[in-house]
């Protein structure tokens, strides 16, 4: 395409669409219905100039003006309560269901190397001398040792607000560092479930085993799905780097990069809520089982939000890309791939 040619035969349309937004509101009806007409004409324009003979001063210009014209024929809005409630309500339940394909394989089998590395070391008296002296092994499981008051060692609002902070960068690393091919991700849930395996281990070779899982289900539960959550998404956006469907390889991680953005806000509040568990009920006088109880009532109430109020939200035709814009904001995009 000759560029020159190209802006010579179009300027007119765009001077005069530069007109009327300069216009504002002082516009007939019929001068209204030009506006659209040249807006959606501009945006065509920017499109072939982008994927045809980009020039940096053209295309800047091109786009601001896409830009002030998209605002005035969509108007702006403002965020509103009403939206933070259809963000509660169908948008986070919808997306952490359309990824439940990415997020439910990988609690599956997080959950399976937990249980192999805590057989594992549970059964090998050399690896648990790998990990520590015998004294210190001791003072870790003994009745009132480490790992028991490790969850009273604080005021309970600080702890809470401490374990919510952790978890929360760690859901947040997850989500963020998935553009790396996924690496980071599979290695901080390697992390998480060593951890988790180590206590299993060392506190079953003990015979103390149900107490750490007294100490652990309560926010456990809640708290590890929301990490799960945050590895499937993560991993979703790395294969996203790695296939990135009919869409340019940047215009696919954006939208799954925006997505992620709004399922991280979503998660922190499911965190939250596991933090004030672990805070407030984990070291509390409270018996095992209510304890337990309570963990797993958290578990199943967050499951059924998901697994009803997300799966009606997408049969009513809602996307699940949370945090990504609506199809209204997005600038149009041409396919890369038929």
């Amino acid at each position: 395409m000759d560029l020159d040619v190209f802006v010579t035969a179009h300027r007119t349309e765009w001077d005069r669409l530069d007109h009327l937004l300069r216009r504002g509101r002082r516009l007939t009806g019929a001068e209204a219905d030009e506006l659209v007409v040249l807006y959606q004409r501009t945006a065509t324009h920017l499109s072939l100039i982008r994927s045809t003979t980009p020039d940096p001063l053209l295309t800047t210009r091109l786009t601001q003006l896409v830009s002030r014209a998209r605002a005035t024929v969509t108007g702006t809005r403002k965020a509103s309560w009403r939206d933070a409630a259809r963000f509660l309500t169908t948008g986070f339940p919808a997306a952490v269901y359309r990824s439940r394909h990415w997020w439910v394989p990988t609690a599956v089998l997080s959950t399976l190397m937990a249980a192999l590395l805590g057989w594992w070391i549970g059964t090998h008296p050399e690896v648990q001398a790998a990990i520590a002296a015998p004294d210190d092994l001791r003072a870790m499981t003994r009745p009132g040792g480490e790992y028991e008051t490790y969850y009273s060692s604080h005021p309970a609002a600080s702890f809470a607000a401490q374990v919510w902070t952790n978890n929360a960068q760690a859901a947040a690393m997850c989500l963020v560092l998935g553009a790396f091919l996924c690496i980071p991700v599979v290695w901080i849930l390697f992390l998480n479930m060593l951890n988790l395996g180590v206590g299993i281990g060392l506190m079953s070779s003990a015979g103390r085993l149900d107490v750490f899982l007294g100490l652990v289900l309560p926010h456990g539960l809640l708290e590890l799905t929301a990490v799960f959550v945050a590895a499937g998404t993560g991993l979703r956006l790395g294969w996203t780097v790695i296939d990135p469907g009919p869409l340019s390889r940047r215009t696919a991680l954006a939208q799954q990069g925006r997505a992620a953005l709004g399922m991280a806000i979503g998660l922190a509040l499911v965190l939250f809520v596991s933090g004030l568990i672990e805070g407030f009920v984990t070291p509390s006088g409270l018996p095992t089982w209510a304890r337990i109880t309570i963990g797993i009532a958290a578990e199943l109430a967050f499951l059924g939000y998901v697994y009803i109020l997300g799966r009606r939200a997408v049969r009513a035709g809602d996307t699940g890309d949370t945090g990504d814009l609506t199809a209204v904001e997005r600038s149009a995009e041409l396919p890369s791939a038929a």
